[in-house]
């Protein structure tokens, strides 16, 4: 309180005077209740502070560092193992598109290929190291490859039975006209029969 206050409940000038010199400025108890909590929450603030800083030191910090090296290790492996499948699936595709249509089972032959032997591209085609061995294997296995076809001579729309050949495409269309007249006499007769 201050000394308007005290005048103001009814003491005097000097009786005011007094009581402000003796105790001064006096305190709201709501605002000294404020402090008195803010020191509590202190306090509670520390003890926990404390605790944590107990149970620190109780951490085994060299555990903590073994097990951090475990898990890079694992993380470095399973990497590793990721990138080498990576690179067993690029081979298996690479293997089946350049052996597609040369063999009769591109599995099979890609499984009798040495593999390291064989370099991949950036792209993942073959660079080199397949054909050395396809032609080995064709010597040895010469069953499980696709024969080459050779060309027959034969032109397209050619007669295949030994016709003449010369004329190519031109025979069979007189074929098929001639096949096409005689069709028609026969319709003709048919209609003139039975009329």
């Amino acid at each position: 309180m201050n000394k308007e206050q005290l005048i103001a409940l009814g003491l005097t000038d000097e009786q005011a005077d007094k009581v402000v010199a003796g105790f001064g400025t006096m305190v709201p108890k709501t605002r000294l209740d404020e402090k008195i909590n803010e020191v509590r929450d202190l306090k509670t603030q520390l003890t926990d502070r404390d605790t944590q800083l107990e149970e620190l030191k109780k951490v085994d910090a060299e555990g903590l560092q073994a097990k951090i090296t475990e898990l890079q290790k694992a993380n470095d492996d399973s990497k590793i193992a990721h990138e080498q499948q990576l690179k067993d699936v690029q081979m298996a595709s690479a293997l089946k598109l350049a052996l597609t249509g040369k063999v009769h089972d591109a599995d099979l032959v890609s499984g009798l290929v040495d593999k390291s032997k064989i370099e991949l591209n950036e792209d993942g085609t073959i660079k080199g190291g397949l054909d050395e061995q396809v032609k080995s294997l064709q010597e040895a296995k010469s069953f499980l490859f696709v024969p080459e076809t050779k060309p027959s001579g034969i032109k397209p729309g050619g007669d295949p039975a030994g016709g003449n050949q010369d004329k190519g495409s031109d025979n069979f269309g007189q074929k098929v006209a001639d096949f096409a007249k005689s069709t028609n006499n026969l319709d003709e007769a048919r209609n003139s029969y039975f009329g």
